[in-house]
């Protein structure tokens, strides 16, 4: 089939098969020829696909929906937030199509739905609570959500499921530059604040994250990544790098108490009602006894923080800025940089730097105990 103008739409669409798999869409031109050349192209595009596709292990064509499928079972499946990975794995299918062919997606394709992407609201809302239009996603939303959840596709077809894609995407051209990230400090008053408004049943995974900086997902803790003997705490973290985190004096007052909550995890929450059937709560199994002990979910503690947060009125401060509070308090009382490093597990000594304007006051104080030095010799002489 040749280009052709539908009714309800100003541009050409193209509409052709290649190798039993159909491709079509519109052509964004009004002009004949010059929808007609965009077709062209796309047949070359899919012709080089499908010949790609041939050339791999004889598995067959890779489209959108067997990759997405897969990579969920194999990766997405297992992520501590794989409830966000689902979601965002199925934001590719929807915006692209399941027949799509990984292999025909090149960097045009992707510099559209970074734009696409980074044109929607936040949350999908329309308005605020104060009625407010809703802000866009910011910058690094695009990038987690969207190019980065691609890229990894891409990535594990290569590596894993041995294709080859001629047009990858250069990801370099499609990553949005995003702000510095701020480094945010607990207040004493915010500190109390937040102790005060939190569950009794959650006050201990708290308590933990205060102690050790961990991220969100890696306050997941299981028995079994807990070894009393050597003293530390060995979870795998951030892109599956082992987090490895010390039993402190302080860390092992609040885990002993909890020894016999659960056989496997160590943080568990109090249900304050029984639920049965569709009601019971995700990953409860049959549902949950009023009184009995369950797990903390990913889902649940990010649940369980906004409404803390919220209830203690501290505004301004994420989940993951008690990681922050940790490394700024650590490097005033070190005045070490490698030694926060090391406790927050940063694979690059750059990325603890952001802290180092915790070391003004020291070198402040220094330059004022000089000054005072040199006008006490002044006098003297």
């Amino acid at each position: 089939m040749s280009v052709y103008k539908p009714k309800n739409s100003p541009y050409y669409h193209y509409d052709f098969q290649v190798a039993g798999v159909r491709y079509y869409g519109s052509a964004e031109t009004a002009n004949r020829r010059e929808a007609e050349a965009r077709e062209k192209v796309e047949k070359e595009q899919a012709k080089a696909a499908a010949k790609a596709a041939k050339a791999t292990s004889g598995d067959g064509p890779l489209t959108l929906a067997v990759a997405t499928a897969r990579y969920w079972a194999e990766v997405g499946e297992h992520h501590a937030n794989s409830e966000t990975t689902w979601t965002d794995i199925n934001r590719l299918v929807d915006y692209f199509g399941p027949t799509k062919l990984l292999s025909s997606i090149g960097d045009d394709e992707v510099a559209k739905l970074v734009q696409w992407r980074r044109s929607q609201t936040a949350w999908g809302k329309e308005k605020t609570k104060d009625g407010e239009p809703m802000r866009l996603v910011s910058a690094a939303t695009v990038n987690r959500s969207t190019t980065l959840v691609l890229k990894k596709i891409f990535t594990r077809a290569k590596r894993t499921w041995r294709y080859d894609f001629p047009l990858e995407p250069n990801w370099r051209d499609h990553w949005l530059k995003e702000p510095t990230e701020r480094v945010r400090e607990l207040k004493q008053t915010e500190s109390s604040s937040l102790y005060l408004a939190t569950r009794s049943d959650y006050q201990d995974v708290f308590d933990f994250v205060r102690a050790t900086g961990l991220r969100l997902q890696e306050c997941i803790l299981k028995w079994s990544e807990v070894d009393w003997q050597t003293g530390w705490i060995t979870k795998l973290g951030k892109n599956d790098r082992p987090v490895r985190t010390a039993i402190t004096s302080e860390v092992r007052d609040i885990l002993l108490p909890l020894r016999g909550h659960h056989p496997e995890y160590v943080f568990t929450y109090q249900a304050a009602r029984s639920r049965t059937g569709k009601a019971a709560y995700k990953g409860d199994g049959e549902g949950r006894k009023k009184g009995d002990r369950y797990p903390i979910t990913y889902s649940g503690l990010k649940t369980q923080w906004k409404r803390t947060r919220a209830k203690a009125g501290v505004e301004d401060f994420r989940f993951h800025d008690f990681r922050h509070d940790l490394a700024t308090k650590l490097l005033r009382q070190t005045g070490n940089l490698k030694t926060v490093q090391k406790a927050l597990s940063h694979r690059d000594i750059k990325t603890t730097t952001r802290y180092a304007h915790v070391l003004d006051e020291e070198v402040a104080g220094a330059l004022e105990s000089l000054s005072k030095k040199r006008k006490a010799q002044r006098r003297n002489k």
